[in-house]
């Protein structure tokens, strides 16, 4: 009955007519930058930030969860028609999805995708219900010598989920953690890493760091290589609602995807486009006809859209009942968050009902608009693509400069954007994946935080993250982590998941 009741007020949150509006505008902005290669829901949202600063709590992060998961649906429509993933995690739709509308059946396709994805939204949704309340109550057990063992395991957990080289997600993790010292020590009072910069005294702001990590680097890296060569499938889109036999062949590809993305989505470091790939690698290894995979196979649409939709939904619960962001889109949520003067964690849930129940029942709702978004608008997604990018990088980049300026009003913020523009291209061009760094900077100065308050508490004995079984728990599966890490059939196993990625 709680639940329920829970449930019943954060439906009273959002069915008011300022949060239905800031989750439509979720909604069509996330499926807008899904259908638009190059974009993305981080750069997005960390261009957007700015613009959270004056609206209310509950209605600003509505909207930033609604470009989210808006964005898993809009990726599918370009991958399908135009064979253009606008989203990474719709890179594996592609690889059935064209050719089945290359085979005219691109409205059975469209249809497979939005219906896959909207019943692994609602399941994922459903299951941030039934588990956020007992997470949260499990980690107001926390102290903080637990704080800092669960952080730890975030930052390991996310090096082993990071495509690409290990030791590259290493190096971006430490990174993250050095650029988040910069600043006055709040215990000492001492300036840290400052080089006699007055502005740099209260730490290197979030947002200048989000838009120029993710941004404008992400414009830079398409301008030096625009994809060319993709034209809309001439096939005739129709028959949009699938058959009884459409149906006995997707529903179980569909379930399994959900679940494999539900569990993948609270793992830090997963989300999306992992549970997308592993989804599909999945259904191919269990199909008695693997040879029909990237020749149109309706199973090779309805697993990854569900298992990608699904993930985007379960990210939120660590999020939400932790403080802990599962990957780089729940890294800017938390920023969002402190911006609010909201300390996420599981105090959320206690002293912000409002906010926690009414971000999930908008989950909902911003699912059931993004079917009723997609399907009756194919035709306007589509013609977006004819819009030449030499039109919309200036307005990106003016956007985001007025949007790093309005921070302080100062000119300060906005050479920030550039320096880390600049320094995320080089990630680009090395192959350092953002993500990584992101965790490390937001979840580093909060683990320093937890373990010197830990070190106060005990008096200066180390011994206390041992000694107490959560805490020794913890570090016991950070320790396992790293050492399977190491071994050298692991390492194959994961270049292997990552192969089709890369």
């Amino acid at each position: 009955m709680e639940v329920l009741s829970n449930v019943a007020l954060g439906f009273g949150v959002v069915l008011t007519a300022t949060n239905l509006l800031y989750c439509f505008i979720g909604c069509m902005v996330g499926t807008l930058i899904g259908v638009l290669p190059g974009i993305g829901p981080v750069a997005t949202i960390a261009m957007l930030l700015p613009l959270t600063f004056k609206l209310p709590p509950e209605s600003a992060l509505i909207m930033l969860a609604g470009i989210y998961y808006g964005a898993q649906y809009g990726g599918s429509t370009t991958s399908i028609l135009v064979n253009l993933p606008g989203e990474a995690s719709s890179v594996v739709t592609a690889l059935d999805g064209y050719k089945m509308a290359q085979n005219g059946q691109a409205g059975l396709a469209l249809s497979v995708s939005a219906l896959g994805s909207f019943f692994a939204g609602t399941v994922g949704t459903i299951l941030i219900v039934l588990f956020a309340p007992a997470l949260t109550e499990m980690a107001q057990k926390f102290g903080p010598a637990e704080y800092c063992a669960l952080m730890s395991l975030g930052l390991v957990a996310a090096v082993v989920l990071a495509s690409g080289s290990v030791i590259k997600a290493i190096a971006m993790v430490f990174l993250g953690l050095l650029i988040g010292l910069v600043g006055t020590d709040v215990n000492t009072g001492a300036q840290r890493f400052t080089f006699n910069i007055p502005e740099l005294s209260d730490g290197i702001d979030f947002a200048p760091i989000a838009m120029g990590l993710f941004g404008i680097a992400e414009i830079i890296g398409n301008l030096e290589q625009r994809a060319t060569g993709h034209s809309v499938t001439a096939a005739k889109i129709s028959n949009l609602w699938p058959t009884w036999a459409d149906f006995k062949t997707f529903w179980k590809p569909v379930l399994r995807g959900t679940a494999l993305g539900s569990i993948l989505g609270v793992l830090p470091g997963g989300g999306p486009t992992l549970g997308a790939f592993s989804a599909y690698t999945l259904e191919k290894k269990l199909s008695k006809t693997p040879e029909r995979f990237g020749k149109g196979a309706i199973e090779g649409v309805a697993a990854p859209e569900a298992a990608n939709n699904a993930a985007a939904q379960t990210s939120f619960i660590p999020m939400l009942t932790l403080g802990i962001p599962s990957n780089a889109v729940m890294a800017l949520m938390v920023g969002a968050m402190i911006i609010q003067g909201i300390q996420p964690g599981p105090e959320v849930m206690t002293k912000k009902p409002d906010l926690f129940w009414g971000m999930i029942a908008s989950m909902w709702v911003g699912n059931l608009m993004l079917v009723i978004i997609n399907l009756p608008l194919i035709g306007m997604w589509v013609k977006l693509l004819t819009v030449p990018y030499r039109y919309l990088f200036p307005a990106i980049l003016v956007f985001c400069c007025i949007g790093a300026y309005s921070l302080q009003n100062s000119d300060f913020h906005v050479q920030q954007v550039a320096v880390f523009g600049v320094l995320g291209y080089i990630f680009l061009k090395l192959g350092c994946e953002g993500a990584p760094f992101l965790l490390g900077l937001v979840l580093g100065p909060q683990m320093e935080e937890y373990f010197r308050r830990a070190m106060l508490l005990s008096r200066g004995d180390a011994t206390v993250f041992f000694t107490r079984p959560l805490s020794a728990s913890l570090f016991a599966v950070t320790a396992l982590l790293l050492i399977l890490m190491a071994l050298p059939n692991l390492r194959k196993k994961r270049e292997e998941a990552f192969q089709e990625e890369g």
